[in-house]
């Protein structure tokens, strides 16, 4: 495996795929784009006010956006950086998730206490539900039939029926759900709850808490155990979750529920990526204002990429 030493970045494996990875800063009002390989920014992408959910369209085109402050998603052209058009989000839209067929977008609206569909092919409103108080994360289960839905303040997460547009059941959960991800046979959905310090497993058919994972960090304290960011590898074997103001990432074996292991990253890390070939990890360090590189088979830190101001987001496409 060839390794290159960048000015200013840790020594960092050059990875198999061409990736790219977008990372959105939240105070800097930027997208950081960086060639995975080369562990290297190589644009910084103005957009709206306080940038935080980020994904891609299904045909790899657009970058999506919310735009929190502009109470706006905007659609980026991957090709230029440049804003396209703006999405009728409803207002302050934090987190969202792109529907498995990639025709529907779900949004939180924090300050609405609702969730937004927009039909991406008319760019307009689909319908709107309204859910628990200062709802955030959202997710839809892998048969399309449910977006499921955080609620901060209510500490809940909100089950909405697709087909009939609206919500039918709530289950409650530990303090603060910010995330929400399901497994990829859709039995079971995991939620990280901030102020809780702990993540959560819902069995699906029952839509039921059946075990809550805690976090024992060496030499942190519990008060800083903030987990936020989940995703999984392409695998499902392992669950890379984001512990916040911890700055550590725990690598959780998702078949026995149990932390391998914890890896040091940068300073509060609000959520993370996996890279498509499950070799890496990224996570966004919102308070040391860079993305750490994560060589997953070592279970280390293998890089450090600066990027703009206060990152939250990221993805990677290959």
């Amino acid at each position: 495996m060839k390794r290159i030493l960048m000015a200013g970045l840790m020594l960092v494996p050059m990875t198999a795929r061409a990736e790219t990875l977008y990372v959105s800063n939240e105070r800097g009002n930027s997208v950081s784009v960086i060639d995975a390989a080369s562990a290297r920014v190589v644009a910084n992408w103005p957009v709206g006010g306080r940038p935080r959910g980020i994904t891609v369209s299904k045909d790899g085109r657009y970058i999506y956006l919310c735009a929190s402050t502009d109470h706006a998603v905007q659609v980026i052209e991957r090709a230029t950086g440049k804003v396209v058009a703006e999405l009728p989000s409803g207002e302050d839209p934090e987190q969202f998730f792109l529907s498995r067929d990639g025709k529907t977008l779900f949004v939180a609206n924090e300050d609405d206490a609702a969730l937004t569909a927009i039909d991406l092919a008319t760019r307009s409103v689909a319908f709107q539900v309204d859910v628990g108080g200062e709802p955030e994360g959202v997710a839809q289960s892998p048969d399309s039939q449910w977006v499921v839905v955080t609620s901060e303040e209510d500490n809940v997460v909100n089950w909405i029926d697709v087909a009939k547009k609206e919500m039918v059941d709530a289950t409650p959960v530990d303090l603060r759900p910010r995330h929400v991800e399901f497994t990829a046979d859709g039995k079971q959905l995991w939620i990280a709850a901030e102020v809780g310090g702990t993540v959560q497993i819902i069995d699906t058919a029952t839509r039921k808490v059946v075990e809550t994972l805690r976090f024992a960090v060496p030499g942190v304290a519990e008060h800083r155990i903030l987990p936020c960011g989940i995703r999984f590898t392409p695998d499902g074997r392992t669950a890379v979750i984001a512990l916040g103001r911890a700055d550590h990432v725990a690598l959780v074996d998702v078949a026995t529920r149990k932390v391998r292991i914890y890896v040091p990253v940068g300073k509060r890390v609000w959520h993370v990526a996996v890279s498509s070939d499950g070799a890496h990890a990224y996570a966004a360090n919102g308070l040391s204002d860079n993305v750490s590189v994560i060589d997953l088979a070592e279970a280390k830190v293998t890089g450090s990429v600066p990027v703009g101001v206060a990152p939250w987001g990221i993805v990677a496409v290959p």
